[in-house]
């Protein structure tokens, strides 16, 4: 029993050697939920095609990538959702070795105060676009920018409202099973939005303006 308590079963959190019934019941459900992601993934190559398509080839005669795009904030976006990724890690050692609220919570709100930052300078900068007549309707480069930027900050924010629906449910239940797995869950979404936004940085916003 122990030795098959400890051995990885599963992609994510494990916590056989601390919580065998937690563990047991979230092979299933972890398993579907990495369907579900690969299934919003075909969703993001998807956007990727389609933006790789129009930014070389629908301008409409209106403004470039190389024109458009800078990296200060895009780049201060990436660093508050790495060092968002890094805070729900540590938001998931708090929950796998320590079994502690306080600092589960505490991890989950730095988790989203980062977030936050991540989608105001996001919309900062749509907002900003879009007053100097760049916006969605200027060009198929541009509609294809907002989809897949927006598609992403579309997922940022559930999970923004996720964070909050956890912490209330870390306070009202405690650490039940049922809370450990929806906690399992989120940490493994919200590494994909990372993962998500680095190819968004790479491919939109280094290359775009190079």
């Amino acid at each position: 029993m122990n030795q098959r308590s400890n051995r990885l079963r599963h992609p994510g959190i494990n916590m056989g050697h601390i919580d065998s019934a937690t563990d047991e019941a979230a092979e299933s459900l972890l398993f579907g939920f990495w369907i579900f992601l690969m299934s919003d993934l075909v969703l993001f190559a998807l956007l990727f095609a389609n933006y790789a398509a129009q930014s070389q080839h629908g301008t409409a005669g209106g403004p470039t990538p190389s024109s458009l795009f800078e990296l200060k904030n895009p780049f201060i976006e990436t660093m508050l959702l790495l060092a968002s990724s890094f805070t729900i890690g540590l938001a998931a050692l708090a929950l796998k070795y320590r079994q502690d609220r306080a600092r589960l919570v505490f991890w989950l709100a730095v988790t989203f105060v980062l977030g936050t930052g991540f989608i105001y300078l996001e919309v900062h900068d749509f907002v900003d676009m879009t007053s100097k007549g760049h916006g969605p309707q200027t060009s198929g480069f541009l509609s294809a920018f907002f989809l897949l930027v927006g598609m992403h900050g579309i997922h940022v924010c559930s999970g923004l409202i996720w964070l909050i629906v956890m912490m209330v449910q870390v306070f009202v239940f405690g650490l039940e099973r049922d809370v450990k797995t929806r906690l399992m869950r989120l940490a493994i979404f919200w590494h994909m939005l990372d993962v998500v936004w680095i190819g968004i940085f790479t491919f939109v916003y280094l290359f775009g303006a190079a």
